[in-house]
């Protein structure tokens, strides 16, 4: 049987973490800066964990992660 693969998208935007989650970047960092605070983006730039209820889709989209 061939190897599974990833999926690249979710590759390229998801990480494991130690415990076996997953975290992810957060959005809203991009453009249209002026507006924002800079409290508001400092916090953007953190990384977020993935909702437990998306936990098995992104698990199954990397299966060797």
């Amino acid at each position: 049987m061939p190897k599974m693969k990833s999926n690249r998208g979710a590759a390229k935007r998801f990480k494991r973490t130690a415990k076996g989650g997953f975290k992810r970047n957060q959005s809203h960092r991009r453009h249209i800066l002026t507006k924002k605070s800079s409290k508001r983006k400092r916090q953007l730039g953190s990384p977020a964990r993935i909702h437990e209820a998306d936990a098995a889709m992104v698990r199954r989209m990397l299966p060797y992660a």
